[in-house]
């Protein structure tokens, strides 16, 4: 009898987890792992990016004045360019994402 080997998805669609507020989840780009020159980087030699791809995005921050929501101009699958120590690395099953405010990003990605 052939038993069925189990076949691991590293992208998923869906995160079990929605930022609040002014929050946005990001899933970090790849780091280079060969250089323009072909030199292959170990694990500790890779920097991390700087950039990443927008999982989820909350509802906006609230205005004071008049208790409306003012909605975030960064949508779900946008790529971004955020600060070097923004947001907060939070691990969900084998992925890693980051947490941040919309203002930690520096640039939308075309």
């Amino acid at each position: 009898m052939a038993t069925k080997t189990p076949t691991k998805n590293k992208k998923k669609t869906a995160v079990n987890i929605k930022p609040l507020h002014d929050k946005i989840i990001v899933e970090r780009d790849e780091p280079e792992a060969v250089t323009a020159a072909g030199i292959i980087l170990p694990e500790s030699g890779k920097e991390r990016p700087k950039s990443g791809t927008v999982i989820a995005v909350g509802d906006g921050t609230l205005n004071t004045e008049t208790g409306e929501r003012i909605p975030l101009t960064i949508a779900a699958g946008d790529k971004v360019i955020f600060t070097s120590y923004a947001g907060t690395e939070v691990k969900l099953g084998d992925d890693e994402y980051l947490i941040m405010n919309e203002a930690d990003v520096l640039a939308v990605i075309d």
